[in-house]
């Protein structure tokens, strides 16, 4: 069985010969090796790319290290490092590249671990200067972070991020039917690896290790976090709060409640970048539509995997409204939109009268789930997993109504219909007809 993330190879043979470094970023575990190493190379061999122009090298594996000692001229391979364990010599790499790299054919360069060799940054930024290399390079993101790119690479990069699979792939990938996937998606959530697994306990164990052993482990000993506890309660916290506005000032209340001390609003911020620049979470703003400002505080959060998600609560929490706000929100990043919290100023008719008979009216806030644009392109979009009364879809599409731009409005629900367009102009969708037509935006 295997995945297409068609879509991910379309960016990267956009970008081919672009003069910059292809860094490949995403969570542990989303697919960037397999989608560089395995599809992308096989895309390139299909596309008649000779297979001895594109070499692959991993500086996590030992059969990849071991083919430098002939390289080596006395010098050590690996060179002890505090913080990583070990550092591959750039020296002996860029002899072992020069004995197979010439100047007059072209070579794609693919570097996977690539935080494991020695200045990375100066030697990546060598090969950009030949201009017969074509490089790709991925990392960990405990080490080779989105901050970390823009900062050490300073515009001689292209980003691809890679989510974990999203519900279009899942289906695909496995050949369920949709309701099936559904039912297991929400709990299990797209991590590749464990979408392969058969077994129900194998997939529990695997995503509750990778919560503890990978992204936890991998944020403290980044960040050098003594707060251990306090970290891992935020990483709960936050996992319970999903598609809730969230406030670190109430936050950092609760974990004073709790006789935890000195844990002050800013700890709980410096906490949530982490797992923000970690790419476990997102962190998303709130925009006043008519004010057309945005809000700091509060903010929502969603996970990048909801399998991970829901191996932090112990899968204790299984709330498909909310689950289903995620996966929108994934979905949205997915087709390449920025995606923003809307937040609407109304007054209201509080069906009172005042002494002189006149209707009094009060200040009301109304909640748009996502503003998502791209380019020129915006869409408000609503998310709603059924609408039993006439009521309840009146209050769904309520703050739809008050925004008088032009821009398309979808309300999407389970209801299991056709799309509809209402006399005033929002449009309700069934959540699989969203999730499994890239255009669906669109129709």
């Amino acid at each position: 069985m295997e995945f297409n993330r068609g879509r991910y190879i379309e960016r990267l043979s956009g970008m081919r010969w672009n003069g910059l470094v292809k860094v490949i970023t995403g969570a542990r575990r989303a697919g960037k090796s397999y989608l560089l190493n395995n599809l992308f190379y096989r895309f390139l061999l299909q596309q008649g790319v000779s297979k001895n122009r594109i070499i692959r090298f991993a500086f996590d594996a030992d059969e990849d290290i071991d083919g430098l000692e002939t390289f080596s001229q006395g010098e050590p391979v690996k060179i002890y490092n505090k913080k990583m364990g070990y550092l591959i010599n750039a020296k002996v790499f860029r002899r072992y590249l020069s004995s197979i790299i010439n100047d007059s054919d072209q070579f794609y360069l693919f570097l996977d671990e690539v935080q494991f060799l020695q200045n990375f940054v100066g030697t990546l930024n060598s090969y950009l200067r030949h201009k017969n290399i074509d490089l790709y390079a991925t990392g960990s993101n405990s080490k080779f972070l989105s901050v970390d790119v823009a900062t050490e690479f300073k515009g001689r990069s292209s980003q691809v991020h890679v989510q974990p699979l999203t519900f279009l792939e899942y289906v695909q990938g496995t050949g369920k039917n949709v309701s099936e996937a559904w039912a297991e998606y929400i709990v299990s959530g797209g991590i590749p690896l464990v979408a392969l697994m058969q077994d129900e306990q194998e997939q529990t164990e695997y995503l509750k290790n990778l919560a503890v052993e990978t992204y936890l482990k991998d944020i403290i000993q980044r960040n050098a976090i003594r707060k251990k506890r306090e970290l891992s309660d935020t990483f709960d916290i936050l996992a319970s709060v999903i598609g809730t506005l969230v406030n670190p000032t109430k936050i950092a209340k609760t974990f004073k409640s709790r006789g935890y001390g000195d844990i002050v609003p800013e700890t709980i911020e410096r906490f949530i970048s982490y797992f923000k620049d970690a790419f476990v979470i997102s962190r998303v703003g709130k925009y006043n539509v008519k004010g057309r400002k945005y809000i700091d505080s509060p903010f929502k959060i969603y996970f990048e995997d909801i399998g991970v998600r829901n191996a932090r609560l112990n899968f204790r929490q299984i709330e498909e409204t909310h689950i289903m706000e995620n996966i929108i929100y994934n979905e949205l990043r997915y087709r390449g939109f920025n995606v923003d919290v809307g937040e609407m100023d109304i007054t209201e008719d509080t069906g009172q009268k005042d002494k002189n008979g006149h209707a009094i009216f009060a200040p009301k806030s109304l909640e748009v789930d996502f503003i998502a644009t791209l380019g020129s392109r915006k869409y408000y979009i609503q998310s709603a997993l059924s609408l039993e009364t006439p009521q309840k879809t009146q209050q769904e599409k309520k703050s739809l109504y008050h925004i008088d731009d032009s821009f398309k409005k979808i309300l999407v629900t389970r209801n299991g219909l056709k799309v509809m367009r209402d006399e005033k102009g929002v449009v309700t969708m069934d959540l699989f007809d969203f999730l499994m037509n890239l255009d669906s935006m669109d129709i």
